[in-house]
C-alpha cells in the first residue's frame, strides 16, 4: 500500500512539472500537490488535537490531507481552467465540497456523484460510490489573472 501511495506522489511530481512549461496550447498554470496524515491525538484536559504530519508512514484508515497549490505564472490572463487531479485506488475521497466535481470513468463525464451510474457485470447499472471516483475536478474563477494564486484541498481516508 505504501508503495502505491509512493508512486502516485511520483506521478503527481511528474504532472506538476509538465504542466508549468508555456505552450501555446496550454496555460502557464503551476500547479503543485501536497500531502499530509491528520493524526488525532488526546492532550491532557481530555480534548482531541489534530495534527498534520509528513504522508511518508500511511496506514489502512488514516485520514489524508491533500492540498493542491495553484498559480498563473503566465503574463496572460487564463479563463476557464479546471485543476484535475487522478485519485489513486488506494485512497476514498471525501466529496462532500460542492465545488468539487468527479469522475468515475477515467475523466470522460463529470459531475456531482449522486449523478454517476456505472455498468453492472449482469448488464444493469448501479448508483457510483466514493470508492469509483477515479478524477476530482475543480473550475477556477473565469479569469485567473497574472500572478494570482491559490489552494485547493480535500480530505481522503487510506484504504
Amino acid at each position: 500500500m505504501r508503495r502505491r501511495l509512493l508512486s502516485w506522489l511520483a506521478m503527481m511530481a511528474s504532472m506538476t512539472a509538465g504542466m508549468t512549461g508555456v505552450t501555446a496550447a496550454q496555460p502557464a498554470m503551476r500547479l503543485d500537490t501536497q500531502m499530509f496524515v491528520e493524526r488525532v491525538s488526546t492532550d491532557l484536559n481530555g480534548r482531541a488535537r489534530r495534527t498534520l504530519a509528513s504522508a511518508d508512514r500511511v496506514s489502512s484508515g488514516d485520514t489524508l490531507i491533500v492540498i493542491v497549490h495553484w498559480r498563473n505564472d503566465g503574463s496572460h490572463t487564463v479563463r476557464d481552467f479546471a485543476i484535475t487531479r487522478p485519485v489513486p485506488r488506494s485512497i476514498r475521497p471525501d466529496i462532500s465540497d460542492p465545488a468539487m466535481q468527479v469522475s468515475v470513468d477515467g475523466g470522460n463525464h463529470w459531475g456531482r456523484l449522486d449523478q454517476m451510474w456505472l455498468p453492472t457485470p449482469l448488464g444493469g447499472v448501479r448508483r457510483a460510490v466514493a470508492e469509483d471516483v477515479t478524477h476530482i475536478r475543480w473550475q477556477l474563477p473565469d479569469m485567473v489573472q497574472p500572478g494570482r494564486a491559490g489552494r485547493l484541498s480535500y480530505r481522503a481516508v487510506m484504504r
